[in-house]
């Protein structure tokens, strides 16, 4: 049934493009492979980024920033719930609330950080009464509700495990992110792209990308330039104002090599121009990233779990190197100076990550997804026959 090349999908997003973040970057993939396979697909979203190199038809939805954030949440909730009613053959939904045949948790869930987490007690207390927290629950609760013709899907084996823990939801399927092939990048070529880029030619370059650099461990990777050598320069892709303040603030000898550049849509010149990815990320439900950075051709170091749920598809020394704790800036900075001076290091690590990667790849997870579609569709349809 999901083989047929006409399925009609609603894709519910809060921002699509690559540019916003990797949960969004995974939906963008996502849809690009199975448009590509001859679905017609609608985005409902409050933004949609013209530059993604994929045009689809796209239902805005737009709610005041007059309103609180939470606020908002319902709001686009309700909106979208309306929008998709009866116009789809599956609703795919990366959105808190309940209008998704197929519901991707990409995060924690509400009810593991303000129930069953390591909260102060007094916290989980006022958690009862407040208007935020509670609309947050009680939208993941309609989400996560049990019923024919509907699919919760986990990103990563961490998230599973708390959904399982909050919800009692068993065998959650994991689909985690994708990553596509990139041909490998010649150093006529990476030394041409620094040039342009601004970037310095020889020296050693380690890359964080993250929409918001300073919870994926941007304080940790500065305090680890402070023991690096002078030839060791870090470029950080999506600094917004946390970012270039913090990294006003480090010393000067660390400051002159810090490349910032603002977020965009055209990520892949960086990791094409850069030698080592560093990602010591303080929350990670998977980490799309570093999984990025290894289709490029790089070197990953990362968090461990559960600070990084990526950490579960990778072995330390094998395909990447994972750090003891994400704020252990001097293990950041002694694995940084394996890399540059272990080339046998370096190219076990790229190895490894090749069968990561054949592991995480995007025909891969439409695939899975076309067959999650398949059972959905036979439940909402008993009568159209079995699954495919």
């Amino acid at each position: 049934m999901a083989d047929r090349p006409d399925l009609s999908i609603g894709f519910v997003v809060d921002r699509f493009g690559s540019r916003f973040g990797g949960a969004e970057a995974y939906g963008l993939e996502l849809m690009r492979e199975l448009h590509a396979r001859g679905h017609r697909i609608t985005v409902y979203a409050r933004d949609y980024d013209p530059e993604c190199g994929l045009d689809l038809p796209f239902v805005a939805i737009r709610i005041s920033r007059h309103w609180p954030s939470w606020v908002r949440v319902w709001l686009f909730a309700r909106r979208a719930a309306r929008l998709v009613r009866a116009r789809h053959d599956i609703v795919h939904s990366h959105m808190n609330g309940w209008c998704g045949d197929i519901e991707v948790v990409h995060v924690t869930p509400v009810r593991t950080r303000w129930c069953q987490g390591s909260l102060p007690r007094h916290k989980r207390w006022l958690a009862r009464f407040s208007l935020r927290v509670q609309t947050y629950l009680h939208l993941e609760a309609r989400r996560m509700a049990q019923r024919a013709g509907h699919r919760v899907v986990a990103v990563s084996r961490l998230i599973a495990s708390q959904l399982e823990q909050a919800y009692g939801l068993n065998a959650v399927p994991i689909i985690p992110p994708g990553v596509a092939e990139v041909p490998p990048t010649t150093a006529s070529e990476r030394a041409a792209l620094r040039a342009e880029l601004g970037l310095p030619s020889q020296d050693t370059l380690c890359l964080l990308v993250a929409r918001n650099p300073m919870r994926k461990g941007l304080p940790t990777a500065l305090r680890a330039m402070e023991s690096l050598p002078d030839d060791t320069h870090l470029l950080v892709v999506g600094a917004n104002a946390a970012a270039r303040d913090h990294v006003a603030r480090a010393p000067e000898a660390v400051r002159r090599r810090v490349h910032l550049v603002a977020q965009t849509s055209r990520v892949e010149p960086y990791y094409r121009a850069a030698d080592i990815y560093v990602h010591p990320t303080l929350n990670d439900s998977f980490g799309m990233a570093p999984l990025e950075a290894m289709a490029f051709g790089l070197p990953v170091i990362l968090s461990p779990m559960p600070w990084c749920g990526f950490a579960q598809y990778v072995t330390h020394e094998q395909d990447a190197l994972i750090l003891p704790h994400p704020e252990r800036p001097q293990a950041l900075a002694d694995m940084v100076l394996r890399l540059k001076t272990d080339p046998q290091l370096a190219q076990r690590l790229h190895s490894g990550a090749q069968r990561v990667l054949a592991r995480h790849a995007w025909p891969e997870v439409a695939r899975q997804y076309l067959d999650l579609y398949a059972h959905v569709l036979r439940e909402k349809n008993p009568g159209s026959g079995p699954a495919a």
